[in-house]
């Protein structure tokens, strides 16, 4: 009997391996079981000796935890490149987010504004930045809606009850959401583009199982459905 893949998975790649996990289980009989969050919340996971045969995380994360021998570098595969976005409930009015000005407006007429955790999370991190940069953080913290992940955040956006919510974070998790918009990236001025990829854990209980959903999340056969969902090559 194949036992089941043990993931450690970063919020923006929940969608696309929640997509793969039937063909897989299909293919090779095992299913995937995988926890999603925060990349710093999975390498804590990891860190702290929870199981794990893969992870999916940012490239730098993925070659850091391959130095300090946690993963095996020679089989890091990149997904794609993920750029950051804003979103709003679906059917609700979508403002113009194309330049800083604009974003700044937009952000200071939402009566809530949904992200992922300003600490531990990629997107939280840059968009609490963006609106220091901004000079708007103080004014807004009081309408902050601040999740474990971006997936989360999306979900809430979706269920909320502000006419004017609006939420922050990466483009793969806005698209895998339902009930929400993308209404655009973040200006140029503010992009962030996270190259993720995935590798085998050290101490993987089955490796060459490992390896093979990497090749299906990175191969060729799913190229479609990666760019469907906000990874870019």
């Amino acid at each position: 009997m194949t036992t089941d893949l043990q993931l450690l998975c970063a919020g923006a790649a929940q969608g696309l391996v929640k997509a793969l996990q039937e063909r897989f289980r299909a293919d090779t009989g095992a299913g995937v079981q995988g926890r999603f969050g925060a990349v710093g919340a999975m390498k804590e996971a990891l860190l702290a000796g929870e199981p794990c045969d893969l992870m999916v995380l940012t490239e730098a994360m993925v070659r850091a935890l391959a130095t300090e021998g946690r993963l095996r570098g020679e089989t890091c595969v990149p997904l794609g490149r993920v750029r950051t976005g804003v979103a709003v409930r679906s059917g609700q009015p979508r403002p113009d987010v194309s330049t800083p000005e604009a974003l700044k407006a937009a952000l200071l007429a939402a009566d809530a504004i949904h992200f992922p955790d300003p600490v531990r999370a990629t997107a939280g991190i840059h968009f609490a930045n963006v609106m220091r940069e901004l000079g708007i953080f103080d004014t807004l913290q009081p309408r902050f809606r601040t999740y474990p992940n971006g997936a989360t955040a999306m979900r809430e956006l979706a269920a909320s009850p502000g006419s004017q919510a609006i939420g922050c974070t990466q483009v793969t998790e806005i698209k895998y959401t339902q009930g929400v918009d993308l209404v655009g990236v973040l200006p140029p001025r503010f992009e962030l583009a996270t190259v993720y990829s995935a590798a085998v854990a050290t101490a993987a209980l089955q490796p060459e199982l490992a390896a093979r959903f990497i090749a299906l999340l990175c191969g060729r056969e799913t190229q479609d459905l990666r760019a469907a969902g906000g990874f870019e090559a």
